[in-house]
């Protein structure tokens, strides 16, 4: 069971995918789209979060798409998985003493701790990986 959700991992395959292709010019989320196999409606609101996150800019018009927003070694794949994560599984509403004061507090460790892993890989070390690659174009499989 893989602990980062397909959204994170997709969130990251985008921003790595912009950052490979968008040397020249925005990204079109219909190319996007295509390259990962997916409707391009599934990745627009993934993509706005990242804007509003400000590791993307989306460019309008014609020619528009998206480009990254700042240098590749300053974004890591923690604060894109932040950017997208979504809200709504932090119930406490019935939890146990057990829970509350032991379960919890060790799963907030943990998670901070994958989160400073995930800080650690910056989108400039995925795009040297990715061009080392044989294959031109990456996609999720």
């Amino acid at each position: 069971m893989p602990i980062l959700s397909r959204r994170g991992r997709l969130a990251i395959a985008a921003v790595l995918d912009i950052a490979i292709h968008g040397r020249h010019a925005p990204v079109a989320a219909k190319a996007l789209a295509q390259r990962h196999a997916l409707p391009p409606r599934h990745l627009e609101p993934l993509l706005q979060g990242l804007v509003r996150a400000g590791i993307l800019k989306g460019l309008r018009g014609p020619r528009g798409g998206y480009d990254i927003a700042r240098d590749r070694r300053k974004i890591s794949c923690g604060e894109i998985v932040r950017a997208v994560a979504t809200q709504g599984d932090d119930e406490t509403e019935g939890m146990t003493l057990l829970v509350s004061t032991v379960i919890e507090p060790a799963i907030a460790e943990a998670e901070s701790r994958f989160y400073a892993a995930l800080d650690r890989i910056s989108i400039a070390e995925l795009c040297a990986s990715a061009e080392g690659q044989s294959r031109p174009t990456l996609a999720l499989a």
